[in-house]
């Protein structure tokens, strides 16, 4: 007699689906996690490339001071992407090294785990195998402890073969700075020793016509101590001059009014020009201009004048203190002229 399966059937049917769905169900999970997984992958090698190129653009920087041709600019460049490439390697070499370490310590551990549940001793050849582990764990040890030594010395070193003439050396400054000193204390010296040499000037007193003098100066001496000189030597010969202080007093030299704080040396080491003859020159000459009608003078000084301030206010518009002018050291004169 014929049996009715149908209900047995259904079940089985159903069981089927379930377990197709919960399959699918497994199979979509693994590819979500690979996925993930993919994602996270792809993440860490982009942190590494942006911190390896990080690192390689900052010892760039570091190790280029001052200018750098495009050349050696692309040969630092490279010389250091190798040895980051390098310092990396070691890196992930280091890392495998400490992942098969724990893999055999984790096996080690395994296999103690076993030795304690199990009251059976182990025999000698296992004794052997686990003593060959022994030895491989103490092996990779030393062999990281190495690595991580050797990681730890490894520094970049100066390339011999590189100019390094425009970086800061504070040996190369500080020699620098004593020979800059040393020639300071050299030329001061001698300055001082060209304003203490002694230079004798001819002067003419001035009210109208000349009355010509001479001093002995130095060459560091000014304008305002030569005219106190003077005065001291004609006061005895022109009553007006008795009661007269030096700020009343003025120079003439080269048709140019010369301030009394200028001394005999600045014109001297400037080589300065005047309007009519050389500020540096202090030998005399017979001035042309008195005895005859010549346009241009020679290459000659003349006797500076020493007037009082109140004669040049009242005769500035008369030949010649009608060409009389401040002087201004800015001011060139390229061709000496008399009129």
């Amino acid at each position: 007699m014929a049996q009715y399966k149908g209900a047995a059937s259904e079940a089985g049917r159903a069981m089927h689906l379930m377990k197709k769905r919960e399959k699918q169900r497994e199979q979509m999970e693994q590819m979500k996690q690979r996925i993930a997984e993919e994602n996270i992958m792809k993440s860490n090698i982009d942190k590494k490339f942006s911190a390896h190129y990080d690192a390689v653009e900052a010892e760039l920087k570091s190790s280029t001071v001052g200018l750098v041709t495009l050349n050696d600019m692309k040969a630092k460049q490279e010389a250091l992407v190798k040895e980051r490439e390098k310092q990396l390697a070691k890196k992930e070499q280091s890392k495998e090294l400490q992942l098969k370490l724990e893999k055999l310590r984790e096996k080690e551990r395994k296999k103690e785990a076993k030795r304690k549940i199990s009251s059976l001793s182990f025999t000698l050849e296992e004794e052997e195998e686990a003593g060959d582990e022994e030895d491989e764990v103490a092996v990779y040890e030393e062999e990281l402890e190495r690595e991580e030594v050797s990681t730890k010395k490894r520094k970049l070193g100066k390339n011999p073969d590189v100019d390094t003439s425009f970086l800061p050396d504070r040996d190369r400054e500080e020699e620098e700075n004593r020979l800059r000193e040393e020639l300071r204390q050299e030329w001061e010296a001698k300055q001082e020793k060209i304003k203490s040499e002694e230079i004798e000037i001819t002067f003419s007193y001035w009210d109208g016509s000349g009355h010509r003098r001479t001093v002995k100066m130095k060459k560091g001496n000014t304008m305002q101590q030569f005219l106190q000189k003077a005065l001291e030597i004609l006061r005895k010969d022109f009553s007006e001059l008795r009661s007269a202080g030096v700020e009343q007093l003025m120079y003439i030299k080269e048709d140019l009014i010369i301030p009394h704080h200028h001394s005999f040396y600045d014109f001297i080491v400037t080589k300065a020009r005047g309007k009519s003859g050389p500020l540096f020159n202090f030998d005399v000459h017979d001035d042309v201009r008195l005895l005859s009608d010549a346009t241009v003078e020679k290459d000659e000084s003349h006797a500076g004048k020493v007037v009082l301030r109140s004669w040049y206010e009242k005769n500035k518009h008369i030949f010649p203190a009608s060409r009389w002018e401040p002087y201004d050291p800015e001011k060139k004169w390229d061709k000496y002229t008399i009129r």
